[in-house]
């Protein structure tokens, strides 16, 4: 169990480390002329160990976000509690807006979302990890994902989708 922790603990940092050497990301060059009175603020959990969180929250807040961080050891009662339908489940969550976020969404998405505010959705997720989101940037390789959007009884619609960018 002490090797897998130390191999994970040294895997973050190799992560962290590399991204502090990288350009910009992509994702810090905002697409969206979206403006606030007022930064948006953006509870979000993640898991204590987690480097890939980190970056998404740096991510967050170079787009104009107002973040608020918790560390957690464990995510999933938070999950529950906003009724995440376990399909969309990825390594944080956070609430904006009163809106569920789940895993790496853009900052331009989210601040679409809480700009229109559709009443149909309760929140946006992109499941998994994909290489390439905001948070998961590792060289030029970028997986193509889509940002799912999700309401109350649990029904998906594609909400973007990120081919080539």
């Amino acid at each position: 169990m002490k090797t897998k922790i130390l191999i994970a603990t040294l895997f973050s940092f190799l992560l962290i480390t590399l991204n502090s050497f990288a350009e910009d990301s992509i994702w810090d060059k905002s697409k969206t002329n979206i403006a606030f009175d007022e930064k948006p603020k953006v509870m979000v959990y993640y898991n204590t160990d987690c480097g890939c969180c980190k970056d998404w929250l740096t991510h967050l807040e170079k787009n104009g976000l107002e973040v608020k961080a918790v560390a957690m050891d464990d995510v999933q009662p938070i999950k529950d509690d906003y009724k995440l339908p376990p399909q969309m489940a990825s390594c944080h969550t956070a609430i904006v807006d009163g809106y569920v976020i789940e895993g790496h969404v853009p900052a331009d998405d989210i601040k679409k979302l809480i700009t229109e505010k559709p009443k149909d959705i309760v929140g946006l997720s992109v499941p998994q990890m994909p290489v390439g989101t905001p948070g998961m940037e590792m060289g030029n390789r970028k997986d193509s994902f889509q940002v799912i959007a999700f309401d109350k009884k649990g029904n998906l619609s594609v909400y973007n989708e990120y081919k080539q960018y």
